[in-house]
């Protein structure tokens, strides 16, 4: 099956889906949990197949750990899911309802965005993610993982597919294209009718290929050159552990932290024991002269170190003159994802959080929360980059758009 016929059958499945009620719509992602926990040996036998082929062609461990699944993954996931299902529905809400002028009544609803697609990477969770909220939302999605998640992709989308079969639903309403070449991918994407709205979740290198050749919309989403700015006035404490959770708990994710900044009046006391920890944890960072004249044996950082979204145990340090300068770095090489500042001066946190755009601002917490489950929607599409239609972590509501219902009378315009 080729990208156009799996948009076609995609199409078809969508029109079936828009009538669907809450309570089936609910169950099917129940069951559809359950399936993930009842058959997660098989599908961590089908992930192992993925990342076999990944060491054996050389993948670094921070990409194959974005690749692993493992029974606690699997859990999270399913759990995810659930709460997906558990949240309001997010169709046939009233936005605006008002008379208007000539007498019509008029209300504005949500109703469902049609066919979604969805590229993304190494990550096999996306598509579990992705499938629910798109299930939920009333579309039909159409996905397209990066060829070594395949096998995992595969087990994981044959799961929601029981799910929909039990309850007579067209299982085209999820669909995974089945390694697609680059060449009919573009293709696909610069064709107009292919889809009605298209993510691309990855680096920055795939969200701007996708940009540069959808003929579709596009929501961006995914790359995160995050910071942490420890301003003079933060806990040292709690700045450090801080710190430590963004870069090291998970690096592989796009809400990792890839540049430390610290205020030059800090960075003498803070640095060292700080730099000390980094290194502890295995963390190989890039500095700036002055933050290498404090402390010594860290890697040069240049131009590009400051643009650049690692993925990895590979970090930035920066150390700036004040909070401006720690914004004016923000703005110029950031990718409006998610940032921090650990503060006890409430001017310069307020300072910080007007001067910077990006998606989600923290103040004392680590950038590792920007997660559609942390934030109570289930799962997420993806994290929003942009400003139109949506911002941040993407769940239910931001999949849908808007249908104007008119309530006359006879009435006609004159």
């Amino acid at each position: 099956m080729n990208l156009n016929e799996a948009s076609q059958r995609a199409h078809t499945a969508e029109r079936t889906l828009r009538n669907l009620s809450l309570d089936i719509r609910n169950q099917v992602l129940l069951d559809f949990a359950d399936n993930l926990e009842k058959y997660t040996d098989e599908i961590i036998a089908e992930n192992k197949k993925d990342t076999d082929s990944a060491l054996s062609k050389g993948m670094a461990q921070a990409k194959i750990d974005r690749l692993l699944l493992n029974q606690e993954r699997i859990q999270k996931i399913a759990q995810g899911i659930r709460q997906t299902a558990s949240l309001p529905d997010p169709l046939h809400r009233v936005l605006e309802e008002r008379t208007l002028s000539s007498g019509i009544h008029f209300r504005k609803i949500s109703t469902p965005m049609g066919v979604i697609g969805i590229i993304f990477e190494s990550r096999p969770n996306v598509s579990a993610d992705c499938a629910a909220l798109c299930f939920k939302a009333g579309s039909a999605c159409l996905l397209k993982g990066g060829k070594e998640s395949y096998y995992s992709c595969r087990a994981v989308i044959s799961q929601m597919h029981a799910a929909l079969r039990k309850y007579n639903i067209n299982k085209d309403a999820v669909l995974l294209a089945e390694n697609p070449s680059h060449e009919e991918t573009d293709a696909f994407i610069a064709d107009p009718h292919s889809l009605d709205l298209l993510i691309p979740r990855g680096g920055r290198k795939l969200i701007d290929a996708v940009v540069a050749g959808a003929r579709v919309p596009v929501i961006q989403t995914g790359a995160g050159v995050c910071h942490v700015y420890v301003e003079n006035s933060a806990d040292t404490k709690m700045a450090e552990n801080i710190v430590i959770n963004a870069k090291c708990q998970r690096p592989s994710v796009c809400n990792a932290m890839e540049t430390l900044l610290v205020e030059e009046k800090i960075a003498p006391s803070f640095l060292p024991h700080m730099v000390s920890l980094l290194q502890e944890h295995g963390v190989t960072i890039y500095a700036d002269e002055t933050a290498r004249s404090i402390v010594s044996g860290m890697k040069p950082a240049d131009e590009d170190s400051w643009y650049t979204e690692y993925d990895d145990l590979i970090m930035n340090l920066h150390v700036v003159k004040n909070t401006l300068e720690a914004i004016n770095h923000i703005e110029k090489y950031g990718t409006h994802h998610s940032e921090s500042i650990i503060s006890e001066d409430s001017s310069e946190v307020e300072k910080f959080m007007n001067g910077i755009d990006s998606a989600c601002l923290y103040h004392n917490a680590s950038t590792r929360f920007t997660d559609g489950f942390e934030f109570g929607l289930g799962a997420e599409i993806g994290i929003s980059t942009q400003k139109l239609h949506a911002r941040g972590p993407m769940g239910l509501n931001e999949l849908t758009t808007s249908i104007c219902y008119m309530e006359g009378n006879g009435e006609i315009r004159k």
